[in-house]
């Protein structure tokens, strides 16, 4: 195995949300069938053998959970075939509040999925109808519950803030309902238009409001507050948890480690080489069932850009990049290429550095793509470690 995390995608909703960019396309219960098929190709060309060792898992979309009882039975037999579920640290799945009847619940259970993440996004109906969510906050309710009568306790809740027309007051609102939960994981990310989306078109015609960049950083700052005065720590920008629920999946990617990407549009990283699927669903389900390599584009991976990743995936987390870690992966310390990079980092307050490790400050959380930039490099500069 070149990499021990595997990360698939499947690709259908039963609606469209209004700000997501992500491949998806409308259900129906041929296609569904045809890419099933497609996609456990694709896995197979990938991946010699049975039952190979994995540490995580992850299942995502598009909404998983929209397949029906046979295809996500099929889905589980296909992982169940290829990996040593039994050995795996974490198996996840994404799903919407709704989508699941106790069926399903107890087919997942069974499989040995033993997390979570729920799309809520709002503990708003009206903001959820504005979004284009098929759920209202009762269903969430209603499916944590289900979950946790089932043997889920490792749940996930994802929320949206910076939402059209959302005040600091609404926000505190659902952090407060959403905390209530007393749920070990939560993810809160700020809106973000993306081009292709309904909210993109709108945006461009004058008719989406965001809240302004002020209250979006007290929305951020609340986020935190509330967050660690409920015992949940910041591991990650956006992501917080109690000891030991920390997302060992997302950990793979922000610790710049290789990972297998399926399915339309999936992304994957093995040594050298970084490939993105192709997203029509035809073109996919055709090339994945014809040899198994639906792949749209591949691109080489040399020491300038690890390095580059190494850094901005790094300082996502709270702990930061860990200068032995970097020497090692490397041979030097990151300090003979950034040195002065950190230096002005650090005089505007972004960054800290402790002799160890290297993490963004509380403000730098609030520029961090600015401050990402900052560790762009030339090829002339690995001059310096050659």
């Amino acid at each position: 195995m070149k990499a021990q995390s595997v990360y698939i995608h499947i690709p259908f909703c039963q609606q469209i949300c209004h700000y997501c960019d992500f491949t998806k396309f409308f259900y129906d219960e041929q296609s569904a069938d045809d890419y099933m098929e497609a996609l456990k190709n694709e896995i197979n060309t990938a991946i010699e053998g049975k039952k190979n060792r994995v540490k995580t898992i992850f299942i995502g979309g598009g909404t998983p959970t929209a397949l029906n009882i046979s295809q996500l039975k099929a889905l589980m037999q296909l992982i169940d075939s290829k990996f040593d579920i039994d050995n795996c640290l974490e198996f996840s799945i994404e799903a919407n509040p709704g989508d699941f009847d106790e069926e399903k619940v107890k087919l997942l259970n069974s499989y040995g999925v033993n997390r979570v993440s729920l799309g809520v996004q709002v503990f708003d109906n009206t903001m959820l109808e504005q979004l284009g969510r098929l759920h209202q906050v009762k269903d969430v309710y209603r499916t944590v519950d289900m979950l946790q009568r089932n043997g889920f306790y490792n749940i996930s809740l994802d929320l949206i803030y910076a939402l059209p027309n959302q005040t600091v007051e609404q926000f505190r609102q659902t952090l407060d309902e959403a905390v209530a939960f007393g749920l070990p994981h939560y993810s809160a990310y700020a809106l973000q238009i993306e081009p292709k989306t309904v909210f993109y078109q709108r945006y461009r015609k004058g008719k989406l409001h965001r809240p302004p960049q002020e209250d979006e950083v007290r929305m951020y700052e609340l986020l935190k507050g509330t967050m660690e005065n409920n015992g949940l720590h910041q591991y990650e920008i956006s992501n917080f948890a109690r000891p030991g629920f920390e997302s060992q999946h997302n950990l793979t990617y922000w610790n710049n480690d290789y990972y297998y990407g399926f399915g339309a549009g999936a992304h994957g990283y093995l040594p050298g080489v970084r490939t993105g699927n192709i997203r029509p669903l035809p073109a996919y389900v055709k090339q994945a069932l014809e040899n198994g390599k639906p792949i749209l584009h591949s691109e080489e991976i040399g020491t300038r850009e690890m390095i580059e990743e190494e850094m901005f995936l790094g300082l996502r987390k709270i702990d930061g990049v860990t200068r032995d870690q970097f020497i090692k992966k490397f041979g030097f310390s990151y300090d003979t290429l950034y040195g002065d990079v950190i230096h002005l980092l650090g005089q505007k307050g972004w960054v800290t550095d402790d002799g160890e490790k290297l993490r963004l400050t509380d403000q730098g959380m609030l520029f961090g793509n600015e401050v990402f930039e900052r560790f762009l490099l030339e090829e002339k500069d690995l001059d310096r470690v050659r």
